[in-house]
């Protein structure tokens, strides 16, 4: 959670280690993290643009996330880069990569999520750089630092200010399940567990009227169940779980979350057997 060293460190490899490109660009993409973590959108773009310029692993990601950085900028922000977020999305799906032929599922992704930038008049991501932290795990990081939840928090309040005032539109419930998603983990990690808990609930009571973002549901189940583990709630936390895993398919990220479900429902399991047997022996 110390990413300030961190930075630090990945920096300092990318000077001592100057023929192997590889190490550099794993370094880069540590530091696009970082960045992103910090609220610190012009270094995070720098990262991604030097990983869609020197690396080849998915160039779609990269656009993505270089999109998703100037998209972040506020309206009075100076964008330095000569780039047009649209017209970077508009690119993503060109770029789809096939290995042994499959698409990478971050990239499938991406390319889910920049679809909506091909009509003439988009209608824009709220937080894409944010959503995609939640894909790659970044809220587990800045949750070990209260003051980069905190930060982070600030960045999807103001994002649910602007959805609420903004008219309705085809995208307007998917948007806000979104925004409720990474405000409910944020809040979580600052102890605010009651807050938490609502924001993830209001998200499968508007199940129904999701029309894109299906992955919204089974990981808005997971992290209430997560929340539920740490209270020791572990039987809802099963049974919450097993709703993720068997009545959701075929949505974003899905492998990445039902191993993350079936990981939860191992340890929820295990603490009631030893819950459970440490009954029986105070009992006896």
């Amino acid at each position: 959670g110390n990413v300030d060293t961190a930075i630090q460190r990945f920096e300092e490899c990318c000077e001592a280690q100057q023929h192997w490109k590889q190490f550099h660009h794993m370094c880069y993409w540590e530091l696009m993290w970082c960045f992103t973590y910090k609220g610190q959108w012009k270094m995070a773009y720098f990262y991604a643009d030097l990983l869609s310029k020197e690396n080849s692993w998915s160039k779609a990601t990269y656009i993505y996330m270089k999109a998703a950085y100037l998209s972040m900028f506020g309206k009075e922000d100076y964008k330095p880069f000569g780039d047009d977020e649209v017209e970077l999305f508009r690119a993503v799906p060109g770029l789809k990569l096939k290995i042994a032929g499959k698409s990478l599922p971050t990239e499938k992704f991406a390319i889910r999520k920049s679809r909506r930038y091909l009509s003439p008049k988009p209608i824009s991501l709220p937080i894409p750089a944010l959503e995609m932290m939640y894909i790659w795990n970044g809220y587990a990081v800045i949750g070990k630092q209260p003051e980069l939840t905190d930060g982070i928090l600030g960045i999807i309040t103001k994002a649910e200010e602007m959805l609420e005032k903004g008219p309705e539109n085809e995208y307007s419930v998917d948007d806000e399940c979104l925004v409720k998603l990474l405000k409910g983990l944020c809040l979580k990690y600052l102890g605010r567990v009651q807050e938490a808990e609502e924001n993830f609930r209001s998200i499968f009571s508007n199940e129904k009227k999701i029309k894109y973002d299906h992955y919204l549901i089974p990981n808005a189940l997971l992290e209430l169940a997560l929340l539920f583990m740490e209270q020791g709630r572990n039987e809802e936390a099963v049974k919450l779980l097993e709703t993720a895993k068997q009545n959701y398919k075929n949505y974003s990220m899905e492998s990445r979350t039902h191993f993350r479900i079936q990981a939860a429902i191992l340890q929820a399991k295990s603490s009631l057997e030893n819950g459970n047997r440490s009954m029986v022996s105070s009992v006896s």
